[in-house]
C-alpha cells in the first residue's frame, strides 16, 4: 500500500522530485556533492522519462534532470527498494541520457559532460563510505582515463568513511535521520512540511499513486492473461478461475479475446478486459 503525502520525506522520489525542482534547494546539493561552485542551473523537465528508439526497450523516469550554464548534464535520483543491479541501473540510465542529448547524424563530441547520481538510504558496497565516485580508467594504468567525461557517483547515508565537506554530511544525515542541523538542511525540511500542505500536490500525488496501483494491477492481470492462454483448450473458464484465483467470467473474456485477437500480446488482453474486482 502507497505511503501517504504526509509521511513522505525527502528520501521519496516524488519528494525529493518536487522538492529538488526548486533552484534554491538543487544546486547547492549539487555543489556539495562535487565540491564545485555552480553559476546556474535549469530544469529540463520535471521527472524527465526518456523513451528508447528501440520500441521494445526499456525506458528510464529520471527524478531531476538539469543542465547547468556550461552544458553539463546532472541526474539526481533517490534509491531506496531496489537494491540490486545498482550499476548496471546508472549505467542504462547514463545510455539513455545520451541518446537523449545526441541527435540522429550529430557528431559524438556533442555528447555533454555528464553526473548520474544516485542517493542510497543503504550502502550498495558495504565499505562505509560516504560517496562512492566511478571514472572509466585504464585497468593497466589508473592514470590513463577514457575520457568519455561521464561519471558515476552513489550517495549512501550511512556511510561514516571519508572527507567530505560539514555540509554534505549534514544533509547525509538529514536524509537518513531526519534530523536537520544546518541553514540548508532547515530549509529542506521547512520546504518538505510546505510541500505536504500544498493541494495541487496533494492532488498529483494522488494521481500518481492510483497510476502505479493500475500499473501493478495490469501487471498482475497479464500473467493471468499469460496462464489462461497457455491453457485454452484444457480446462474449462471454470476450472481456471478455481486454480488462477480470478472470476469465472473474466477467464471466459480473456479466451474470447485471444480468440477474436490471436495476434495481440498478453498487456493488449488484459487492457481490454473489465476485470471484476
Amino acid at each position: 500500500m502507497a505511503m501517504s503525502l504526509q509521511d513522505l520525506t525527502l528520501m521519496n522520489d516524488f519528494m525529493f522530485s518536487v522538492v529538488m525542482q526548486q533552484e534554491q534547494f538543487c544546486k547547492p546539493l549539487l555543489e556539495y556533492i562535487l565540491k564545485v561552485k555552480i553559476r546556474k542551473i535549469e530544469y529540463v523537465k520535471e521527472q524527465e522519462t526518456i523513451e528508447s528508439s528501440v520500441p521494445t526497450a526499456k525506458s528510464v523516469r529520471l527524478d531531476v534532470y538539469v543542465e547547468d550554464d556550461e552544458g553539463t548534464v546532472y541526474d539526481l535520483e533517490v534509491q531506496t527498494t531496489n537494491k540490486r543491479n545498482l550499476g548496471k541501473r546508472t549505467r542504462y540510465y547514463q545510455s539513455m541520457i545520451d541518446i537523449r542529448v545526441l541527435e540522429k547524424g550529430q557528431d559524438y563530441k556533442k555528447l555533454k559532460k555528464s553526473f548520474v547520481i544516485f542517493i542510497c538510504n543503504y550502502d550498495p558496497f558495504g565499505k562505509s563510505r560516504y560517496i562512492y565516485t566511478f571514472r572509466n580508467r585504464c585497468d593497466e594504468d589508473n592514470g590513463v582515463l577514457l575520457e568519455d567525461e561521464a561519471t558515476k557517483i552513489i550517495i549512501n547515508t550511512k556511510g561514516t568513511i571519508g572527507e567530505i565537506s560539514e555540509d554534505l554530511k549534514a544533509v547525509i544525515r538529514y536524509l537518513d535521520t531526519g534530523v536537520a542541523s544546518t541553514e540548508y538542511t532547515r530549509a529542506l525540511d521547512a520546504e518538505v512540511e510546505s510541500v505536504k500542505s500544498d493541494e495541487k500536490v496533494r492532488m498529483q500525488y494522488m494521481l500518481l499513486v492510483e497510476a502505479y496501483a493500475r500499473e501493478r494491477s495490469m501487471g498482475a492481470y497479464q500473467k493471468v492473461v499469460s496462464q489462461i492462454r497457455k491453457v485454452i483448450g484444457k480446462f474449462s473458464p471454470k476450472q481456471m478461475a478455481s486454480v488462477f484465483d480470478v472470476n469465472e467470467k473474466d477467464c471466459t473474456a480473456v479466451i474470447e479475446c485471444i480468440d477474436a485477437h490471436p495476434d495481440w500480446d498478453n498487456e493488449r488482453v488484459a487492457e481490454e478486459i473489465d476485470w471484476e474486482e
